[in-house]
């Protein structure tokens, strides 16, 4: 039992060594170099993007530009630039400047908003949390009045799927605009977003209507035909939780830092040297 337990103990400890062996990309003169690293590299430049999802290539790019920089480090500190009264006043800076922003980061990590809070705003401010009313339309844009009028006829007595089947058949024939090989297809806008002749007839429609005669813009003539309509409506709470939270706890956060400030500014010596202005008088 007990040479079981050992062997038992031995292949876990290989388990884990090959487990992190595995994030090894490349070993720099004993140095090793990680995914982890990478990832930080990666992230570092572009925020939104990751090392594991680039593609071979610009993987390589990333571990040569990651060995270069342990080269170059190796370099300098050969060339004693760390002995540079230069380098240790940088040093001193960097200091101040993870010191301060570690500590910010602990502030913010300790600022708690409950669910209640951020329900109870959400609440007060509803008009915050609105989404307009849109419509979802298609048109078809010629060039000709009597030929938007000859196609608008044509619609006249068509009703349901069969009216909506042939205006984006007539959309990918006849007209002259860019949504035209897709039927027509404006997809979902808001009031504001068209033209103002066009916005006008569009919201006028029903669902499933089309325009009972041809609309002028600056574009041309249009016939318009109404697939969707939402009206206004409040997004519900579980969607904006999470930004309510966020916001709630950067307030708390800012309005803590603030008073912290004060109270500091007011216990600390504060001496600012006289200008030249303030001695002369």
């Amino acid at each position: 039992m007990l040479k079981l337990a050992k062997t038992s103990l031995f292949t876990v400890a290989m388990m884990a060594t090959a487990l992190t062996a595995s994030d090894i990309l490349v070993t720099v003169n004993g140095k090793n170099i990680t995914k982890q690293d990478a990832e930080a590299f990666v992230t570092a430049s572009a925020p939104q993007a990751q090392f594991a999802k680039l593609d071979k290539s610009q993987q390589d790019m990333v571990v040569d530009r990651l060995v270069e920089k342990r080269l170059f480090t190796e370099l300098a500190e050969k060339e004693g630039i760390e002995k540079k009264p230069e380098f240790q006043r940088n040093m001193d800076k960097i200091k101040e400047e993870l010191l301060v922003n570690m500590w910010m980061k602990e502030q913010m990590d300790n600022v708690v908003v409950s669910d209640s809070e951020a329900k109870e705003f959400y609440d007060k401010n509803l008009d915050k949390f609105k989404e307009k009313a849109t419509v979802h339309a298609r048109h078809i844009l010629v060039k000709d009045e009597k030929e938007a009028q000859a196609i608008t006829d044509e619609l006249k007595t068509l009703k349901g799927e069969a009216l909506k089947t042939k205006f984006i058949e007539l959309a990918k024939t006849k007209s002259t605009g860019p949504s035209g090989p897709k039927g027509g297809d404006l997809g979902s806008f808001t009031k504001g977003q068209m033209v103002p002749e066009f916005s006008k007839a569009v919201w006028n429609l029903k669902v499933g209507e089309v325009t009972s005669k041809p609309v002028k813009t600056q574009f041309g003539y249009h016939i318009i035909y109404l697939e969707d309509k939402k009206e206004a409506s409040s997004v519900p709470y579980e969607q904006v939780k999470e930004k309510i939270v966020t916001s709630l706890k950067q307030q708390q956060f800012a309005k803590k830092i603030e008073e912290v400030a004060k109270e500091l500014k007011s216990k600390a010596k504060i001496v600012k040297p006289k200008t030249e202005s303030n001695t002369t008088k």
